[in-house]
């Protein structure tokens, strides 16, 4: 029987309830004191793991501590500087362009709104979101990273597999000021409990409301075996 809007609505808010009370402390793992901290650190974080970016930035934020520090520096330096994260000179030339275009069009902070931070050079929807969110607790959209699209579809959330459309279908069911929330709340899930090839189904706090899309059938084959 196919489930209706209402009912996956419910739903929602169910699996919402169930990891709140799982992660009451669950945030943006992106160690950070600033706005321009965060926007720095997400770039970053694309395609690279948090504690990588929080290894490299605990370092780079004592070296780099505003944007025209960021827009003045060399890419050859700031390249340096970040050696060991992944597509370090791409990401290098990234920050130091949207560091460039906050000291020329924002006087140096960063904007708060999505149509200023998306015309930043190197910032797309998903680093906007993140920023808006957790740097000034503006909920505008739903993060989607590779966590949340993974489990948003195990959920039954969406059959959807680009993040533009994922985040629209997201944005339809969870209710609008807690859209920061959980995104975190998915990661923090698909961290700690539904991993990607073997979800600890057994043990997992919002199995009941859960109904583990392309799981059950590899769950199947490994109890054959």
């Amino acid at each position: 029987m196919r489930e209706t809007a209402e009912a996956k609505i419910v739903r929602t808010k169910k699996i919402i309830a169930g990891l709140e009370k799982t992660y009451p402390t669950a945030h943006c793992e992106l160690v950070h004191a600033s706005p321009l901290e965060l926007l720095v650190a997400t770039i970053l974080s694309a395609q690279c793991t948090d504690k990588r970016v929080n290894i490299v930035t605990a370092e780079l934020f004592k070296k780099y501590r505003s944007a025209k520090d960021f827009a003045d520096a060399a890419v050859a330096e700031l390249d340096k500087d970040i050696r060991s994260i992944n597509f370090h000179f791409n990401k290098a030339r990234a920050i130091k362009a949207a560091c460039t275009d906050i000291i020329a069009k924002h006087g140096g902070e960063v904007p708060r709104t999505m149509e200023e931070l998306i015309e930043l050079h190197g910032v797309g929807r998903k680093t906007a979101n993140v920023v808006l969110g957790n740097a000034f607790d503006i909920n505008i959209g739903v993060v989607v990273d590779t966590h949340v699209a993974r489990l948003s579809f195990r959920f039954g959330l969406t059959k959807l597999t680009s993040p533009e459309k994922i985040e629209k279908d997201l944005m339809e069911l969870v209710p609008q000021k807690k859209w920061a929330l959980f995104s975190h709340l998915l990661i923090w899930h698909g961290r700690r409990r539904c991993f990607a090839r073997k979800p600890d189904c057994a043990n997992c706090e919002v199995l009941k409301w859960c109904p583990r899309i392309g799981v059950k059938e590899e769950l199947l084959e490994n109890k054959g075996n």
